[in-house]
């Protein structure tokens, strides 16, 4: 390898490696200490290369690719507080078990403590966090200093997409000079080829494998499968996600429904014409339905993925008493409720196909067709096709945030990728978009289920396919990563965003504060007033309004959203759909359809202390 100077080739053997494993993008935030990894990987043509203007943004851009796809985007920023910026996304990653792999250039050591020009101490930046740190030596042009920092490479990807995905950190100093300039003797001629120009292929190849159960424990879990009265419980999957087919094989061997959650990978897709996917279970579970005279309780539970978007189906399983068996491959407790039985450490898309060769007995017919019929009644209610409580005036006639989450899905071009935001749209999608058949991925930060870097995130999906994208987030999220826009210019990713402006954190009217003003409008709703317009020139999208706080009448505000959405899918480039509407009054139209669902289902309205 010939090289000007040893920052040169230290850092292209850093980039040599992550391609030759199989990494095809990356997303780099100007600075001048990352010089040398920057110019490398500008320098690869088989590397796409995405630029952030801001490190926060680019790392939620990062995660939000990896989400999607599976696999790292690493990440490269310079010294100082960008290295600080990722942070955010780095938490988000280890909670969501996303892979990630940040790059941080720094000062070198002799710098660090001396009060130098942005210099931090960025070793164990994120802490615990991550699943591998190195802060690396300073570059060298020896050939066991070349081996290593290549192996090194090859077990952060390791680390990073491994049984646990999640972040990895290289810290990485540097001295100057940071450009590719000649220095005179800097680089030997007479290094080893391997450590100067790698192996033909990745340095140290992986070879990964999945946690399989054994015999006898799938023996033990069949039969504990054999309950009359059982659930599969799917809650948001790890990238790459569960598979339908194996999950819907389980189904049919056991007789059991499916309670997908909207981010678990399973309730949407041609699957649902064949397999008992139930998706309004929000609507009528609580802990109180647990027992309740009409409705007969799961003897056992197969928990799949992290846990549910619903806390009223988390609260409804502990309540019930049922077996509930967790599955996660890493081990991990991820039931908040302490209320399950058996922790399963296996590969739950294997788990899930072993066990359907081997269940032989499906459950009671009438046990499932009751959740079938549960969420026929309840998706009847949410679209006004309930004419019978319509009539009676015991359904509310208005329109609220829900409506526009149903709209939107029901939309939806086949097949999409939909990101939502954490507040309120994931509950509404979780509660009100029904199962479908349309190939629909939905995905979301629900790892540690903060607001900052949703447009990053869902723009950073985008780039990772070719699927329509279309992200609904809340009009505080937008404001707070509103420069995320910036990468549909830069990284070239077109999408719909539709905003549900209700004029701050509308989350909290669900909240006992918010009966005491005035604290809650001033603390806790926060109104803005901002106008979201001139964002929208700002980054060069399509702009149209739907304002549906004066309207009464549920049918034609529905439509008119329905008919936005659609032109704003039909117009060229991307767009941005503003739709306001009064979360008061939405909160209190979603308490009112839930007493309509909970009363057709359950025979009788659950009192507030029930629930």
């Amino acid at each position: 390898m010939t090289a000007p100077n040893r920052n040169t080739l230290w850092a292209t053997a850093i980039i040599d490696e992550l391609v030759a494993a199989g990494v095809t993008a990356v997303v780099i935030s100007p600075g001048s200490r990352s010089t040398p990894l920057t110019m490398a990987a500008a320098r690869d043509d088989d590397l796409h290369v995405f630029s952030a203007l801001d490190e926060r943004s680019g790392a939620f851009f990062a995660l939000g690719r990896a989400r999607r796809t599976g696999r790292v985007t690493p990440l490269i920023c310079t010294s100082g507080t960008a290295a600080a910026n990722y942070h955010p996304a780095v938490m988000e990653a280890d909670n969501a078990r996303v892979p990630m792999l940040a790059l941080t250039a720094d000062r070198p050591p002799e710098l660090r403590d001396s009060g130098a020009n942005q210099t931090a101490d960025q070793e164990k930046l994120y802490g615990d966090a991550v699943r591998l740190y190195k802060d690396l030596p300073e570059p060298a042009a020896n050939d066991r200093a070349l081996r290593s920092v290549r192996t090194t490479v090859a077990r952060a990807l390791v680390a990073a997409e491994g049984v646990e995905p999640g972040p990895v950190h290289l810290n990485v100093p540097f001295s100057k000079p940071l450009e590719p300039t000649p220095v005179e003797g800097d680089v030997p001629t007479d290094l080893d080829p391997f450590a100067a120009h790698g192996r033909d292929g990745a340095y140290v190849e992986a070879v990964r494998g999945m946690t399989e159960p054994a015999g006898d424990d799938i023996r033990t879990l069949a039969g504990a499968l054999s309950a009359d009265r059982g659930l599969i419980v799917a809650g948001p999957a790890d990238p790459p996600g569960l598979d339908p087919e194996a999950v819907v094989a389980l189904a049919h061997a056991t007789g059991y429904p499916i309670l997908a959650d909207p981010l678990s990978n399973l309730r949407y897709g041609g699957h649902v014409r064949v397999a008992p996917v139930i998706g309004a279970y929000d609507a009528y579970l609580s802990a109180a339905a647990a027992s309740h005279p009409s409705w007969a309780d799961p003897e056992v539970v197969l928990r799949l993925g992290a846990s549910p978007t619903s806390k009223r189906l988390r609260k409804y399983l502990a309540a019930t008493g049922a077996d509930e068996y967790v599955v996660d491959p890493a081990g991990r407790w991820r039931e908040a409720e302490f209320a399950a039985t058996d922790l399963v450490v296996v590969e739950p898309n294997r788990l899930c196909q072993r066990l359907a060769g081997v269940v032989n007995r499906s459950a009671d017919s009438a046990w499932r067709e009751r959740w079938i019929e549960a969420d026929r009644v309840a998706r009847a209610v949410h679209s006004g096709d309930d004419v019978e409580h319509l009539d009676s005036g015991m359904a509310p006639d208005g329109v609220h945030e829900g409506d526009i989450l149903r709209v939107v899905v029901d939309a939806l071009p086949d097949p999409a990728t939909l990101f939502v935001s954490n507040s309120m749209p994931v509950r509404d999608l979780d509660r009100f978009a029904p199962p479908s058949t349309t190939s629909v991925t939905a995905l979301g930060n629900r790892g540690v289920s903060g607001i900052d870097g949703i447009v990053s995130s869902a723009l950073g999906a985008g780039s990772a396919t070719t699927d329509d994208l279309t992200l609904v987030l809340g009009d505080l999220a937008l404001y707070h990563d509103s420069n995320g826009l910036l990468a549909i210019d830069r990284c070239g990713v077109d999408a719909t965003v539709v905003v549900i402006n209700n004029d701050g954190g509308g989350i909290f009217h669900k909240l006992p504060i918010e009966s005491f003003e005035p604290a809650f409008t001033a603390q806790f709703k926060t109104p803005h007033g901002i106008e979201f317009e001139p964002l929208a020139d700002l980054h060069g999208l399509t702009y149209e309004c739907v304002d549906l706080r004066p309207i009464e009448t549920r049918d034609p505000a529905v439509e008119r959203v329905a008919t936005a959405f659609r032109e704003a899918q039909e117009a060229a480039g991307s767009r941005l759909l503003e739709v306001q509407i009064d979360a008061r009054t939405s909160h209190r139209i979603r308490e009112r359809l839930r007493d309509v669902v909970e009363e057709s289902v359950h025979g009788a309205v659950l009192t507030e202390t029930e629930r």
